[in-house]
């Protein structure tokens, strides 16, 4: 049975691998995407004052405390850090649910935008893919990869990390295998951009005959 309304595309890679990089590809062949990153900043941020607090953030008070909020409201990171490594077993597992919660229900909103302007398909950059559950509202999954010596130096110069700290945080991911065995298409961000824009160009031609086949 057809349907209708956003095909949602998910866009998953280890850190380093160019998602962002990627997407801007898919962007220039009328493939647009929501970045759930930006998204969890976005209702995280600075607001005038406590009244103005996003409901994501206002629940985050409730469980975490006034502690958690900086001077100027927005989420004080180092100590929401502190607080979910800091020996409460249960702020994480707390945390991820009330965000993923939040940020998944934004996500569908921004992408349901983007139908209503004409972008029949949206791709949803998620890191944690997987861990958000977002994977199950996805028709697809698309996976973005590259040799693990070019992520690590990626990291490193993006983030100013140590060769041994961008591999701890590698180390704390999903492994390529995994993210590509759970894929429906892998695309490979080790060549220069016109063989990139080619790669992009022939998965978006098969996310648009997903799209024709499946919906209305």
């Amino acid at each position: 049975m057809k349907k209708s309304g956003v095909m949602l595309v998910g866009l998953c890679g280890r850190s380093g691998s160019g998602k962002g990089y990627i997407a801007k590809m898919f962007a220039e062949y009328g493939i647009p995407s929501v970045d759930t990153d930006a998204v969890y900043r976005g209702m995280t941020s600075s607001v005038p004052d406590k009244t103005m607090l996003s409901t994501c953030m206002t629940e985050l008070v409730g469980r975490f405390g006034e502690q958690i909020l900086a001077d100027d409201l927005s989420l004080n990171r180092p100590v929401m850090r502190n607080l979910v490594f800091g020996g409460d077993t249960d702020a994480l597992t707390d945390l991820n649910r009330i965000t993923h919660r939040h940020i998944l229900a934004d996500t569908q909103s921004a992408a349901e935008q983007f139908y209503r302007d004409g972008f029949p398909i949206v791709l949803i950059d998620a890191p944690v893919l997987y861990e958000s559950g977002f994977d199950k509202m996805c028709d697809c999954v698309v996976c973005v990869t590259a040799p693990e010596d070019v992520i690590v130096s990626r990291i490193m110069k993006r983030d100013g990390l140590s060769e041994a700290d961008a591999k701890r945080r590698l180390a704390s991911q999903k492994t390529r295998e995994e993210l590509e065995g759970r894929a429906d298409f892998v695309i490979s961000n080790d060549d220069e951009r016109p063989v990139l824009y080619e790669r992009v160009k022939r998965c978006t031609e098969c996310l648009q005959a997903i799209r024709s086949e499946r919906y209305e």
